[in-house]
């Protein structure tokens, strides 16, 4: 790979002995991998799961086919593999209030909420719009029902969310040399001056993600960069600056501490944080840090989201309730426009807020009647629906390129959650024989 020339002889100074391997380590095959969703009934069935990834619970080494029934239904999630310690560092558990500030596409987020197991309040946000998109589309794939999906910037949610959250993950915007392997075009773009750059934003998102962090709560700061000025630096920006301590990360085989010599004062725990380089370990570069608040005080009071459903969208969610799911009562319910959300306990007052989704998206109330969303088919287990209805691989074929499919002539009319090789792919409504259509427009796709 053809490296910047300003690039080469920063990481020979730094890296000395190691630097020539380093360099050899960008023409390295690229290693892939995938999570396998908890959330979900049932394991793939298209899938190798013959070579776990150690340090990850939910990890596999291999590719993935994003046109599959696994891939399309969410019971997995394409992840590179550096990334997926992001969210086993980050190590959520249900209940907590957490934070993945930085979010899109999504692989942090969905890794959190596997271990949150829809308990709790995830609010996950990305300030692009294009981005935020993509994210709203993988966690409703992921069947996650306790997200507050926003398109906002950090200052917004530092208003919103005063002292609130646990744990905060910042996968911060970088100079990405850590994914030269995976997009060498980043190369052209590369600079001394845009590490800067990036490291200057990486404090402003800092400065206001610390205005929501609660006293005791932890931020998990990471990056895709080797660059010291947007790694080790940082933290000792924050250690500088905050009331924070480093917590000690567990390595694993390949996996080297971070390095205290490449900042000013050379703080011993930043030895603490972790560094994986694509020279020493299967993936692509990344940076993680852990820091604890050692501030004292309580979290702040926050005005709470209300329930605004009118009395007749009230009866029309019952009716559809009643008639067609079981064991499934959302506490809170929301409407935005004519969309029908459930939301989790605790969050804020959203107005004002740019809100991609304040939970999950249960329908949409139509004229006299309410009809089920694609993100409530994959997020219902088999046990919360009425009626099911199996369809061959072929069918699922034609079912995601948008066409009717037929069935039997004995099956009653009504609503039904489609399954196909064992998983949950969306909801068809029967009427005289056929199964209409209602895979979302803008995800179909032909095979």
């Amino acid at each position: 790979m053809k490296l910047p020339s300003e690039f080469i002889e920063k990481y020979k100074k730094l890296l000395g002995n190691d630097a020539n391997s380093f360099f050899d380590g960008f023409d390295k095959p690229v290693k892939q991998g995938f999570r396998v969703n908890p959330l979900k009934e049932n394991l793939p069935q298209a899938e190798d799961l013959n070579h776990p990834i150690k340090y990850c619970s939910y990890g596999y080494f291999g590719a993935v086919n994003g046109k599959s029934v696994d891939h399309q239904s969410g019971v997995i999630y394409s992840q590179e593999p550096s990334a997926m310690y992001v969210g086993e560092v980050v190590d959520a558990h249900p209940g907590e209030k957490i934070l993945d500030l930085c979010a899109a596409p999504g692989g942090k987020t969905t890794h959190i909420a596997s271990y949150m197991q829809n308990k709790g309040v995830l609010v996950t946000n990305d300030i692009d719009k294009k981005r935020a998109k993509i994210l709203v589309e993988n966690v409703e794939r992921f069947g996650t029902k306790n997200a507050l999906i926003l398109n906002e910037n950090p200052k917004m949610i530092s208003k919103y969310f005063p002292k609130y959250f646990d744990k905060i993950a910042i996968d911060a915007p970088c100079s990405g040399e850590g994914m030269f392997r995976k997009n060498p075009d980043a190369t052209n773009y590369w600079s001394q001056a845009y590490v800067e750059e990036c490291a200057n934003r990486q404090k402003d998102i800092l400065k206001m993600a610390m205005k929501t962090l609660k006293p005791g709560g932890q931020i998990i700061y990471s990056t895709c960069t080797f660059a010291p000025e947007e790694d080790e630096q940082i933290i000792e920006w924050l250690l500088d600056n905050y009331n924070l301590e480093v917590v000690p990360i567990k390595k694993y085989s390949g996996m080297d501490s971070g390095h205290p010599e490449w900042t000013s004062k050379q703080y011993e725990s930043l030895s603490g944080t972790i560094r994986l380089f694509p020279h020493h370990f299967d993936g692509e570069g990344h940076f993680i840090a852990k820091l604890i608040s050692k501030g004292e005080g309580k979290a702040k009071k926050i005005k709470q989201q209300v329930d605004n459903l009118s009395v007749e969208q009230q009866k029309l969610w019952n009716s559809f309730k009643d008639e067609n799911l079981n064991d499934f009562n959302p506490k809170h319910l929301l409407t935005f426009g004519n969309q029908l959300f459930s939301y989790e306990d605790g969050i804020p007052q959203l107005k004002g807020l740019k809100v991609m989704r304040p939970g999950l998206l249960l329908g949409t109330f139509k004229k006299n009647r309410f009809e089920p969303s694609y993100a409530l088919a994959l997020a219902l287990h088999s046990s919360q629906i009425k009626n099911k209805v199996e369809i061959s691989l072929e069918e699922w074929k034609k079912y995601v390129h948008g066409d009717t499919i037929q069935c039997s002539n004995n099956l009653e009319k009504g609503w039904y959650q489609l399954i196909c090789e064992n998983q949950a792919v969306g909801f068809g409504k029967i009427v005289n024989g056929t199964i209409k259509n209602f895979f979302p427009k803008g995800l179909r796709f032909n095979l």
